[in-house]
């Protein structure tokens, strides 16, 4: 078993092309021993997004602070705030915004240890 705070979890910039003001922490991953799925944790500073971008997997989401939105491919924006869930399926081009110019969008992202 495992159990961390996730303030005790070191966050990463993401540095992929597209990505603006994204830190990453991974509380729960492969490296943990974890056999199917890791647990990210993304914080979105105001004015940023993190990359469009799609994938064969899908992805769970589930809001913990903030507000912003999902972006599809289309450019429909999706607003999400705290305390929502949100399913990206395979295949789906998207994205997710801070819209506030003041507070940070954070939210765990679960996809499989394989493709974390």
């Amino acid at each position: 078993m495992k159990v961390t705070n996730l303030g005790k979890v070191p966050a990463t910039p993401v540095e992929l092309e597209g990505a603006e003001g994204v830190v990453v922490q991974r509380p729960v991953a492969g490296a943990d021993g974890a056999p199917t799925f890791s647990m990210r944790v993304f914080t979105v500073s105001p004015g940023g997004h993190t990359p469009f971008h799609t994938h064969q997997w899908e992805h769970e989401n589930y809001i913990i602070a903030g507000r912003g939105a999902l972006v599809s491919e289309s450019g429909e924006e999706h607003p999400v705030s705290a305390g929502d869930f949100c399913l990206v399926m395979p295949g789906e081009k998207h994205c997710y915004r801070n819209s506030s110019d003041t507070e940070r969008l954070i939210f765990i992202c679960a996809v499989p240890v394989d493709h974390e």
